[in-house]
């Protein structure tokens, strides 16, 4: 069961304004990783569904870290409703994934989690929007046109949010770009976990990482309020 409400899953990922995401067949790793990332400042972690068990490891982070209350914890790469019934029953916060999945939705409704699917195309965005989905995962970000397609999304339809995932680089200029084009916030994976970091176990190098991507978040806000 879920610890923490939608209204405050939804709240987290939009103030702090980054969404790490990741999997490692590792429970030692996992955990370390998602320490570095709280310590710089993270609240949302999407730990994704893609791996050799991935679910057995979701299930101990969440026995070794649950009395952590810095972490929201979300299941990721969830395609369908069996599966994210699975996450839900060992303590989910929110599900994630590169489709949209009615299904999903209904479930996650149900529950009253939140549900980030993966859309690419103004229909499938307001599809999602239709069946509850309050933040819409835009992946892959980069190939379905950017942050220009962030932004021209936004044209016609302002009251979406949404959270661009694959293309989000580790840059100043990258975050900037996707933040001012209208992202409500950014989902970034491999490249805030380098293979080199992750073998040497380097973890303070990821504290900094994303201390320094929420930092370029809330610059590229400007004030602006989105709650």
């Amino acid at each position: 069961m879920a610890q923490f409400s939608r209204l405050k899953v939804l709240t987290s990922m939009i103030e702090v304004g980054v969404v790490p995401v990741f999997y490692h067949p590792d429970p030692d790793v996992a955990v370390n990783v998602i320490k570095a990332c709280l310590d710089g400042g993270v609240r949302c972690f999407e730990f994704t569904n893609r791996g050799d068990r991935a679910y057995e490891v979701f299930s101990e982070v969440i026995k070794r870290l649950g009395n952590d209350k810095r972490l929201i914890l979300g299941a990721g790469t969830i395609m369908n409703a069996p599966i994210a019934a699975l996450y839900l029953q060992i303590g989910a916060n929110f599900i994630v994934g590169p489709n949209f999945n009615p299904d999903v939705a209904r479930l996650c409704n149900a529950h009253k989690v939140a549900y980030s699917p993966g859309c690419g195309s103004v229909s499938e965005i307001s599809r999602a929007e239709e069946m509850g989905v309050e933040i819409c995962k835009v992946f892959p970000g980069q190939s379905v046109g950017g942050p220009g397609f962030i932004k021209s999304v936004l044209g016609p339809m302002p009251w979406s949010r949404l959270m661009p995932t694959g293309g989000v680089d580790t840059t100043e200029e990258s975050v900037t770009s996707w933040i001012s084009a209208g992202a409500i916030c950014v989902g970034v994976g491999s490249k805030l976990f380098p293979k080199d970091v992750l073998a040497s176990g380097n973890y303070a190098v990821i504290t900094e990482k994303i201390a320094s991507m929420i930092e370029w978040t809330q610059k590229a806000r400007n004030g602006k309020e989105l709650i």
